[in-house]
């Protein structure tokens, strides 16, 4: 099935296949600046099959999260039966389904895993609050630690050894990566979309101490994904470093924000802020440290 999806996929058009990766690279600029920025460094080889996971899993977060003056459920059933059917056939009319599953071909990505993803990007159309960790652990391994697996097959360029080697690692940095985005969105998940991903967390009982537990967790999911980083390909390694500088530099302001200021706006990284970063990862690509 797989030597038939990519010979489907070399008799393409390279106009429409070249046309669906920069797609997703349009995705990337314009919903993310800082995940963008992080990309250049990452290797010109790669650059586009990132592009296409971002734009993937871009547009199923899209409709769960913004598209609500439409019938989301009905919007993800017809997105979930495209990409069921474009990975059946190798191709789609959908430029960013096409592009997302020529990589999945290219490096052998397990259909579990995309499957894992759609699953936890499912429960955010019905499932509002999560009542204990295994129900949390569930929904991040879905929607951030298979992100991370995907783009890992990709920079290790589907070598299998490798892959199983810095697994783990990803999976904290992508389950560190969500974790901050929960606290950074907060206010959002709760006041817009009625959800929260903390057990036993409201608006009226968030406070520093809830807060301060939940961030120990997130430094120690850094700290053991920083030792994956450090063991990435010379492809990736600065881009991926560069992503958890600026989570990282988040958190440390989420960390300085009382829990009642966090509830009540969204925090981010002024642009002199990012200014800054981008100039102490230059000076530690130039030194020679990462």
């Amino acid at each position: 099935m797989l030597i038939r999806h990519i010979y489907r996929v070399e008799r393409m058009d390279p106009i429409y296949t070249k046309t669906a990766f920069e797609i997703g690279k349009i995705v990337t600029k314009n919903y993310s600046t800082s995940f963008f920025s992080a990309t250049k460094l990452l290797d010109k080889s790669i650059r586009d099959d990132i592009y296409a996971i971002y734009g993937f899993v871009r547009l199923a977060d899209e409709i769960v999260d913004t598209f609500s003056v439409y019938d989301q459920k009905a919007l993800f059933n017809r997105f979930e039966a495209d990409y069921s059917a474009c990975a059946r056939l190798g191709f789609s009319l959908n430029p960013i389904l096409y592009a997302f599953q020529c990589v999945v071909n290219k490096y052998n990505i397990p259909a579990s895993t995309v499957e894992s993803f759609i699953e936890s990007m499912r429960a955010d159309l019905s499932k509002k609050i999560y009542t204990n960790e295994d129900e949390v652990s569930k929904y991040i391994f879905g929607s951030a630690e298979a992100v991370g697996m995907m783009c890992l097959r990709v920079f290790v360029n589907g070598d299998e050894n490798e892959y199983n080697k810095l697994e783990p690692m990803a999976r904290k940095l992508g389950a560190a990566f969500q974790k901050v985005n929960f606290l950074r969105d907060i206010k959002h998940d709760i006041e817009v979309l009625d959800r929260c991903y903390f057990p036993g967390v409201n608006r009226s009982n968030f406070d520093d101490i809830r807060k301060g537990k939940i961030i120990k967790q997130i430094e120690d999911e850094f700290k053991e994904a920083y030792k994956g980083i450090l063991k990435l390909p010379d492809n990736s390694r600065k881009g991926v470093y560069t992503a958890y500088i600026y989570y990282t530099k988040l958190l440390e302001k989420i960390k300085k924000t009382p829990a009642p200021a966090l509830i009540s706006k969204r925090i981010r990284l002024s642009d002199s802020s990012k200014m800054l970063l981008k100039m102490q990862i230059m000076f530690y690509n130039t030194a020679g440290i990462i």
